[in-house]
């Protein structure tokens, strides 16, 4: 069954177009995430879901209906915001409960949701402190809490990590996603962290400039972007672009291969000298400027002793690369 369907979705602020021609299904059960580049138009999009923000044409359903015209709270959809948007004067127990109190749910509905979602996000020792008493990530379980009460038919997530540092990060992530799991729950992600979206998503969505790039599993457009922005913004280190470094290239095409697939080998088609070395342990990455003055990151599994200065050449398994024409979008030797 369809949770979310989106016909569509054009968005204007004055002259200036946000969204542009948006058409996406989310199924029933299905982590999506919204990943692009800031101003790409991912939390305006998320904003017109949720009915904080009206689409100028199209049209939004929610578990089949259409809900254009149906205000925030009557969506059957829950937020989580990044500022975790918690009152300040009542405790934990209070702002999870707050909502359910005001939609007029009896005092043991509103035990019994509290009671669920504080076991599932270990929030018990915590019900009697108010926000201040709380740490950043222990106040973003509280708004995971908050939504998970609404039992909503759609759950929204605005960059819920971002004001988080990267070890809370990490173990909200996994709170995260263990409660995706536990629920089967629908649920929408906005973030700008590729990172986020490729460990989350069962679907990720790449918005740039308000248009939807590319839809798929995240292994899905790891593998196959579509188009060479898809393939540069997903992975880390980013894909090499090369132009003028591969023999034999097109003089209107370039070649897109990923750190980890490029090889140190005395034979290599391409030699440069390493100007940057980032030892990380169990990776290394070299910073290389080709002979022909491209760069060029090599990803080393393990550790290296190489050192800036030093001339090498590499090379790579032209069946791991991607070509891509002028206008970036990929074509097939």
């Amino acid at each position: 069954m369809t949770a979310l369907k989106l016909d569509n979705i054009n968005k204007f602020f004055g002259s200036e177009q946000i969204l542009k021609d948006i058409n996406l299904d989310v199924e029933e059960g299905e982590f999506v995430v919204f990943v692009g580049p800031s101003g790409c138009g991912k939390s305006t999009l998320l904003r017109v879901i949720a009915g904080l923000e009206n689409a100028t044409s199209g049209t939004v359903s929610i578990d089949g209906v259409t809900v254009n015209n149906i205000p925030p709270a009557k969506r059957g959809i829950a937020m989580v915001f990044q500022s975790y948007a918690l009152y300040p004067h009542l405790s934990v127990k209070g702002n999870m409960s707050l909502g359910l109190k005001q939609e007029g749910q009896s005092a043991s509905v509103v035990n019994q949701r509290v009671e669920k979602a504080t076991r599932m996000l270990n929030l018990h020792e915590y019900l009697d402190r108010r926000p201040a008493g709380l740490s950043g990530g222990q106040r973003q379980r509280v708004a995971i809490g908050r939504a998970i009460v609404r039992d909503p038919k759609l759950f929204l997530f605005d960059e819920p990590l971002s004001n988080l540092d990267a070890a809370l990060r990490m173990h909200t992530r996994i709170e995260i996603a263990a409660l995706h799991r536990t629920l089967s729950a629908s649920m929408i992600y906005v973030t700008h962290d590729q990172t986020e979206a490729m460990t989350l998503a069962d679907t990720i969505v790449v918005l740039r400039d308000g248009c939807i790039e590319q839809v798929g599993a995240p292994m899905e457009l790891y593998n196959n972007p579509s188009n060479r922005f898809v393939a540069s913004f997903l992975g880390s280190p980013a894909m090499n672009f090369l132009h003028h470094a591969v023999p034999g290239l097109a003089p209107d095409q370039s070649v897109g291969i990923r750190p980890e697939h490029l090889v140190l080998h005395q034979d290599g088609q391409i030699g440069g000298t390493v100007i940057h070395v980032e030892r990380l342990g169990a990776d290394t990455n070299l910073l290389i400027k080709t002979d022909q003055e491209e760069m060029v990151t090599v990803r080393l599994f393990g550790q290296s002793t190489t050192e800036v200065g030093t001339y090498i050449r590499f090379g790579f398994d032209a069946e791991k690369a991607y070509y891509f024409n002028d206008s970036g979008m990929r074509i097939f030797p």
